[in-house]
């Protein structure tokens, strides 16, 4: 929760016309400006975030205004270090255990999906990138008192194998699987569909798409009474996204292989998804040129005139890792505001 100030230096109280509250984060400042009529604004470091005009009154502009804020912060600028997990009253994937592939840090679509996991009573094996990437993901694996936490370097020969071998020696078992990693090259990522090398094509087909194939097929034979794989994509599948570019040629291809892999494994009780966020502030959507304004217009468009956050992601995710969804695969699940449903 955010610390809201009054500013002292604006009038204050019932009879003021406007009043002004202020929270720092880090080093942002964040401005609420709350009309009696029910009208609010809200600017970080100066800049115009959100408004709202349809409030009855002072009270419910603000709580309208402070709801907006802290979704931001936390899809935008959360710095908080400690991982929290959400409280929850039932355990409702107790004695589910599961492997996620793909947290960098606390904005990290994996993270949200692990934090989800674990507060609704599944254990979770975590893996890491590198030695760089592991001071970011090591005190979130403790938070999540992750019994499996290990490197995975999917470019690496023998690192996949490494940690399903270790799931089998500790866990003997898996429940769901969690892949959400993704990269092309520079170069790649930047440029045309049409001037794309061979070598930029292959990189990003093969860890934006084939690992997940590996991953399933190391799965397969963990997953004894059934589990759920899920892997993460984009809009960016279906419909041309600007600066998108070869990455949505592999999610498409992702997508196609989630209704593949459902069909092939289906049979054993597994079941297969792909999650399609709206878009958010990871460390990987840095890589995309223009992302603010993709951002903004997310937020305009979507009929929830929402951006998603990775606890959403999460916490849909983990809904269709319980039993009650054992009918429900080969889908991509689509968690953003309803954005893609709209010209």
């Amino acid at each position: 929760m955010l610390d809201w100030k009054t500013n002292s230096a604006l009038a204050a109280g019932k009879g003021a016309t406007v009043q002004q509250f202020v929270a720092i984060v880090g080093d942002h400042r964040l401005e609420a400006e709350i009309a009696p009529w029910g009208e609010g604004r809200l600017r970080i470091n100066g800049r115009d975030i959100a408004h709202v005009d349809d409030a009855k009154d002072r009270r419910q502009a603000f709580r309208a205004i402070k709801a907006v804020a802290e979704r931001y912060v936390e899809t935008h600028m959360n710095k908080i270090a400690v991982p929290m997990l959400p409280a929850v009253k039932a355990k409702l994937l107790e004695g589910k255990k599961g492997l996620i592939v793909g947290i960098a840090n606390d904005k990290s679509i994996a993270w949200g999906c692990a934090k989800a996991f674990r507060a609704f009573g599944a254990e979770v094996a975590v893996t890491y990138l590198n030695d760089k990437a592991k001071k970011f993901v090591e005190p979130l694996a403790r938070g999540l008192e992750a019994p499996i936490f290990m490197p995975l370097d999917v470019s690496i020969s023998g690192q996949m194998e490494a940690v399903f071998e270790r799931v089998t020696k500790e866990w003997g078992k898996l429940d769901y699987l969690v892949h959400s990693i993704a990269f092309s090259p520079k170069e790649a990522l930047q440029g045309r569909v049409v001037d794309v090398s061979r070598e930029g094509f292959a990189t990003t087909m093969d860890v934006s798409c084939w690992t997940f194939i590996r991953m399933a097929h190391l799965a397969e034979p963990l997953m004894k009474k059934g589990g759920t794989l899920f892997t993460m994509s984009y809009y960016g599948s279906q419909m041309v996204v600007k600066n998108y570019n070869i990455m949505g040629v592999a999610k498409a291809a992702l997508e196609c292989t989630v209704r593949y892999l459902a069909a092939e494994l289906g049979p054993k009780g597994i079941r297969v998804h792909a999650i399609s966020p709206g878009p958010l502030a990871t460390r990987a959507a840095s890589g995309i040129p223009e992302f603010d304004a993709l951002l903004d217009k997310a937020k305009a468009k979507a009929p929830a005139r929402s951006l998603v956050s990775i606890d959403d992601v999460g916490v849909a995710t983990a809904f269709l890792a319980h039993d009650a969804a054992r009918l429900i695969t080969g889908e991509t699940l689509y968690v953003d505001g309803g954005y893609h449903i709209m010209d």
